[in-house]
């Protein structure tokens, strides 16, 4: 028999055998694997020995201290309650599989020493590494995945409880093999949310009191335990030297400090100060101006103090002054042209922030999701093919642009263009007045902020404005009010930023699409009700490949520009990263940015 006919005769037994016993064919098919990517394969090799970010030589022991401006008081980042100290997961609590961070969304075995799943992904399985054990010396076992599962289904955070209950049924096969089945769930991201799942130990939860804050040091599989709480002030870990996975591929050159410290300061002044002092050790900067002149003291001028400018490959941070649509006055959405062709970004990059930031009308800034300034490929046409009409060819053809000012802060073009689009809409400038020409009813509404710098690009907005004869207001109110209101939907405009990854997924319905406009406490705050974004959306989560998805993704892009839901402000284009000498990091950057997970104190050097 030739080569040819083996092979069908073996494919056609395990058809037949599949139709025989009810075996679903995908099943058949699956293959266990050391790694699950959302789109395509894996990066990395079976055998692969380290993450490329990190340094497999990186010496062990010293002390990391960590400074974080704002306090806490629980350490249960599971819950909803209190002010938990995030570091917990992934320090302490780990999950079934690790990020990949040079990848957009890839998963490597953990806890998990494999997983399984078939090509349409209606379930996974997870088989455990029999090495796993808990700081206190239990193994780590199915039951205890299938009991986090349904702890954090029931009582952990918004999050989980929503992508948790779509799993249909969740069973221990036996001791180290669990199996998540999702039914006719459709969602192919679901494999890689349980793969992220933290697990926690069965025999040390008490059910009772889970959703309770507290200060008692939970029980984890990581590389570290909680040593030393002060409430409020600081959290020591200190790495367990019993740590399960310490040679795992996906650990080598992680982990490194004997001792991490996490002190907690109240204000950021003082916080600037004390790393000024030496007394903790490295600070992610996010203000402009400190990062501009305030670096300028002995330490900083003699090498003692590092600063690192980095580039990832992540969406870039993106602020926005964001339109409330479900207010009248914002619901044409050449109103809301207008009134983004009025911000004048040269003017406040150069008079606040040096010129530090940049500027992208996308919401995906900077990466390769981003459709700004890119035409439209064939997939994407195909996707928005029945929403065309409603999406301008400027933005289809990647040729629009965000308006560009003289940087005078009186641009008198910017004025004509905006009056213009304001006038089809239906208002006319009476006077120094613009006013609604059917109802006499002037265009004016109020911007909630809540920080300085907030109340700042406001302010320099609201001169603009005034120009094109619009009244607004500033209201500025305190962070619990914000959010509250910010929450209820309560606003006409507000600034709001919305951080993205390399692979976005579920979130974005509750980000932009229509059944999240109008249930409170989602953060699709402008209220968008498109049925284009949402097929985008849906597009998103069933493209399979990595080509597919990126169109999908840069066509749910374009959906966003064109309906003009929010005035870009600036984009954060580099991480601002600075360090004392004494710590040092590999020359690699992830592609997801800086990892002190990966750094390590430098070794004394000897005298001669």
């Amino acid at each position: 028999m030739s080569l040819r006919r083996c092979v069908r005769a073996v494919v056609g037994g395990v058809l037949a055998s599949g139709l025989a016993f009810g075996f679903n064919l995908g099943e058949v098919l699956a293959k266990e694997s050391y790694a699950i990517a959302m789109h395509g394969a894996p990066a990395l090799p079976a055998d692969f020995t380290h993450m490329p970010y990190a340094n497999p030589d990186a010496p062990k022991g010293g002390r990391l201290v960590q400074g974080i401006l704002g306090t806490f008081d629980s350490l249960n980042p599971l819950i909803v309650r209190g002010l938990a100290v995030q570091q917990i997961r992934g320090f302490v609590v780990e999950s079934l599989m690790a990020r990949g961070n040079d990848e957009a969304f890839t998963l490597y075995g953990l806890l998990a020493r494999s997983v399984e799943t078939d090509d349409a992904r209606n379930y996974v399985t997870f088989r455990l590494d029999p090495k796993a054990r808990f700081s206190d010396g239990h193994p780590v076992t199915a039951e205890d995945v299938v009991f986090s599962w349904a702890l954090l289904r029931d009582h952990g955070r918004p999050n989980h409880r929503q992508y948790y209950s779509k799993v249909v049924k969740a069973e221990a096969i036996d001791p180290l093999t669990v199996r998540f089945d999702f039914g006719t769930a459709g969602d192919r991201e679901l494999p890689l949310i349980l793969g992220l799942m933290p697990v926690l130990p069965k025999h040390a939860v008490d059910l009772a009191s889970f959703e309770e804050t507290t200060m008692t040091a939970p029980i984890g599989s990581g590389p570290y335990r909680v040593s030393a709480v002060r409430p409020g002030a600081s959290v020591t870990l200190t790495r367990n030297p019993d740590y399960w996975g310490r040679d795992l591929p996906v650990n080598r050159g992680l982990w490194n400090f004997g001792e991490i410290r996490l002190d907690f300061y109240r204000e950021a002044n003082g916080h600037f100060e004390a790393f000024k002092r030496g007394l903790y050790d490295f600070r992610v900067e996010t203000e402009p101006l400190r990062w501009h002149d305030g670096y300028d003291f002995p330490a900083a001028r003699n090498g003692a103090l590092i600063r690192d400018t980095i580039k990832t490959g992540m969406p870039q941070p993106s602020e926005f002054l964001v339109f409330n649509t479900r207010r009248p006055m914002f619901s044409d959405a050449r109103v809301r042209q207008a009134l983004t062709l009025l911000f004048d970004f040269e003017w406040i990059n150069q008079n606040y922030f040096f010129g530090l930031y940049g500027r992208s009308a996308s919401y995906f800034a900077g990466s390769e999701l981003s459709a700004f300034g890119r035409p439209a490929d064939e997939r994407e046409r195909e996707l928005l093919k029945p929403y065309a009409s409603h999406m301008p060819a400027d933005i289809l053809d990647g040729s629009y642009r965000l308006p560009v000012s003289d940087g005078s802060g009186r641009d008198r073009a910017a004025l004509r263009s905006a009056l213009t689009l304001l006038s089809q809409a239906g208002y006319d400038l009476d006077g120094t007045v613009l006013r609604q020409r059917s109802t006499k009813a002037p265009l004016s509404f109020e911007i909630l902020v809540t920080t300085r710098d907030q109340e700042r690009i406001a302010l320099a907005y609201l001169r603009d404005l005034k120009r094109a004869g619009i009244e607004a207001n500033v209201r500025a109110v305190d962070p619990v009010q914000f959010d509250q209101r910010r929450l209820a939907f309560d606003f006409d405009m507000i600034q709001n930023r919305w951080d993205q990854s390399l692979s976005p997924g579920n979130e974005q319905y509750f980000y932009w699409g229509r059944e999240a406009a109008d249930i409170p406490g989602t953060r699709n705050y402008m209220g968008a009700r498109d049925p284009a974004i949402d097929a985008m959306i849906a597009a998103i989560l069933e493209a399979r490949e990595h080509p597919a998805f990126v169109s999908a993704a840069r066509a749910l892009d374009r959906a966003l520009m064109s309906g003009f839901y929010a005035i870009p402000l600036f984009s954060v284009q580099e991480q601002w990263i600075a360090r004392w000498n004494r710590i040092e990091r590999p020359k690699a950057t992830a592609l997801t940015g800086y990892l002190p997970e990966t750094w390590w104190q430098r070794p004394e050097r000897q005298p001669k």
